[in-house]
């Protein structure tokens, strides 16, 4: 069990520092077309649609390449 939560220790350290390295690089993710953003007079909503998506297609596609690998 030790094992797995370094594991996913390390994934979550390896995925900030790729986020910001592309936030450095100019290509923001939260900023994608796709995500909406609406300012009211007290409040701010957020929908990260674009951003969802990209994700989305990212983690299937490694997950597929991983499931690959093991047969």
């Amino acid at each position: 069990m030790g094992r797995v939560l370094v594991g996913i220790g390390l994934a979550v350290v390896v995925a900030g520092l790729v986020l910001m390295g592309l936030e450095r690089m100019g290509l923001g993710v939260g900023r994608l077309p796709g995500d909406f953003v609406w300012r009211g007079k007290n409040t701010t909503v957020y929908a990260p649609l674009g951003t969802s998506l990209l994700i989305s297609v990212v983690l299937s596609l490694v997950l597929y390449v991983v499931a690959r690998l093991r047969r």
